[in-house]
């Protein structure tokens, strides 16, 4: 969560709305201390013709390379 002083949001306060439309979560400071938060509002349900464009845009996925990037990640003793 990012903190964002009363002077920065006043200053600059649509770049903070727009960091938190996309979905962070900003805490909004007065002399350090947080006094407010601001968050995105939950999207309403997507069309499903929506999702499959979206996911037509998907670039493919290498099966192998994506194996190997699991098997780095995760601990295999698990």
């Amino acid at each position: 969560m990012a903190d964002v002083s009363i002077r920065d949001l006043r200053n600059h306060g649509g770049e903070v709305v727009d960091r938190a439309a996309r979905g962070e979560a900003i805490t909004i400071t007065r002399d350090g201390r947080a006094v407010a938060k601001l968050s995105s509002i939950a999207a309403g349900p997507v069309a499903a013709e929506v999702l499959l464009e979206r996911w037509r845009r998907l670039p493919p996925i290498d099966p192998v390379r994506l194996r190997a990037d699991i098997d780095e990640t995760l601990d295999a003793r698990i």
